[in-house]
């Protein structure tokens, strides 16, 4: 039976000497295998859409069983050059693939995750702002593991008291009363809690231009990473190569200064 998937590559393995096994994230089924057989071989008509990242109409073959379909041709729709082409943003679009993959199950249909990786690549193929963009994925995905912080008001006596500490070990904001409770908490500026609890109901597709200060910046990322390590089981070869790019940058943003 041949089906056709609108779908985005975010895991290609080699398999054997020419052929690659795609992990793509669909619209219409989530994510799933395909084989992609000869894609490797340097003139077949599906080594561009067996590519990480590109985004097309995929045509497989699938039997009755719950075996891995084939690739039978593809049809790009988008292949993020601009994107591919800057180490940064590609080194970021890495990561929230991986991520991703490693947070959703095999054929549960979501589409809103899906359009959710597909913005968040179309926006880092137009150049624009890559850490904010990953710290929205992250904020996002935390939501979809099931343990996304509660950032309305204090999680400890449910009153709104500024200023706020976040508590990682509590799952969210605490009030001024309540921060002896967890001497870990994490003391954050209005503006860093505030993002956040914006990036929880953000629509995506309306982001605009957002200036972030680099202090903010700091503290979005280490608020996100510290749930993520604190709740999830995720050791990302992508994460460890990213963090390493971010350390280069700002060594060579430090000498610039």
């Amino acid at each position: 039976m041949l089906v056709k998937w609108e779908g985005i590559v975010i895991r290609s393995v080699d398999y054997g000497e020419s052929s690659k096994v795609m992990t793509l994230f669909t619209r219409e089924n989530g994510k799933l295998g395909v084989m992609a057989r000869g894609a490797k071989k340097t003139k077949s008509r599906i080594a561009a859409v067996s590519q990480l990242f590109s985004h097309s109409y995929y045509l497989c073959k699938a039997g009755p069983g719950t075996g891995m379909p084939d690739l039978s041709q593809g049809d790009m729709l988008d292949s993020f050059r601009d994107m591919r082409q800057s180490m940064t943003a590609t080194a970021y679009a890495a990561y929230i693939a991986e991520l991703l993959d490693r947070l959703t199950q095999e054929r549960e249909p979501n589409p809103y995750l899906f359009q959710l990786l597909l913005h968040t690549f179309r926006y880092l193929d137009e150049g624009r702002d890559a850490e904010i963009l990953c710290r929205i994925f992250e904020t996002k995905m935390l939501i979809v593991a099931g343990i996304s912080p509660q950032l309305t008001a204090c999680v400890n006596c449910g009153e709104q008291r500024e200023p706020y500490a976040i508590s990682v070990g509590q799952g969210g904001l605490l009030c001024p009363v309540c921060q002896p409770s967890d001497p870990y908490a994490m003391a954050v500026t209005p503006s860093t809690w505030k993002l956040l609890r914006l990036f929880q109901v953000f629509d995506l597709e309306r982001l605009g231009d957002i200036e972030v200060k680099p202090a903010t910046r700091n503290q979005l990322k280490h608020v996100l990473r510290s749930f993520m390590d604190e709740y999830l089981d995720l050791r990302l070869k992508s994460r460890a190569f990213l963090e390493q790019l971010e350390r280069m940058e700002r060594m060579t943003q430090s000498d610039q200064d």
